[in-house]
């Protein structure tokens, strides 16, 4: 898991932590570009959508839009939600093709019923795990959040959210307020060995649920894969492997 020192969501509220200084990174810095790239490109894989035609799918923290212009490129169409202003402003200046929302996800997606065909998210949903006033409790956001999604989504679709755990608890406390807003589904490590490239994706089923895919290794080697599933049915998480 990653350390508890320099993370951004200690530092106060995403809409004042995403100035316009960070939104600026997001626009100049190859690096950052780069890896959200990558990271957007793989969630895209994980969501499973049918080959050769478009989907109409939500970006939930869509910051200024690095997401939305791979899923652009990808034949999809998008709408992006995001609490910080700065960063739609950056979004907004770079002529993004998705429809943009300032709006904060743990007061719920304003969608709806059925308005999307799958959605993804870029290291967003572990600010959820924050309470940065005294009405902010986690578990309550967390399920208005993820309820107000599984609404949003046509049945049996998709979400695969990437996010970025403190520790084994934070991941439990979202994993179980998904079930419980009716999600199927678990959570796909990649390079679980790696202290620098591991990914957590949270896959969520808005449906039956299916088989969770598997994470990818440094070697490719499907067995050594580390993946965690659970049900609508289940109060809990199942541990597997050690993964959690």
């Amino acid at each position: 898991m990653a350390s508890r020192s320099r993370r951004p969501e200690h530092s106060g509220p995403p809409e004042l932590f995403y100035d316009q200084n960070e939104a600026r990174k997001y626009v100049r810095n190859s690096r950052m570009i780069d890896i959200q790239t990558k990271m957007t490109e793989r969630a895209l894989e994980l969501l499973c959508l049918p080959e050769g035609q478009p989907s109409y799918l939500l970006d939930i923290g869509c910051g200024s839009g690095l997401s939305g212009d791979y899923i652009s490129e990808e034949g999809h169409y998008w709408v992006g939600i995001d609490i910080s202003p700065a960063m739609l402003d950056a979004a907004l200046d770079r002529d993004t093709e998705g429809d943009l929302l300032l709006g904060d996800m743990g007061q719920g997606v304003p969608f709806r019923p059925g308005s999307f065909d799958g959605c993804i998210s870029i290291s967003a949903v572990q600010w959820l795990c924050n309470a940065n006033k005294k009405s902010g409790v986690p578990a309550r956001r967390l399920y208005c959040f993820f309820s107000s999604l599984y609404s949003a989504l046509v049945r049996g679709a998709r979400a695969v959210l990437q996010l970025c755990p403190e520790n084994s608890e934070q991941l439990e406390l979202v994993a179980a307020q998904a079930t419980r807003a009716g999600f199927t589904g678990g959570v796909v490590v990649d390079f679980p060995n790696s202290a620098k490239a591991k990914k957590f994706y949270l896959c969520l089923f808005s449906g039956p649920s299916a088989s969770l895919p598997k994470g990818l290794t440094e070697s490719q080697d499907a067995d050594q894969a580390s993946e965690s599933m659970f049900t609508s049915e289940r109060p809990h998480t199942r541990r597997h492997g050690g993964t959690w």
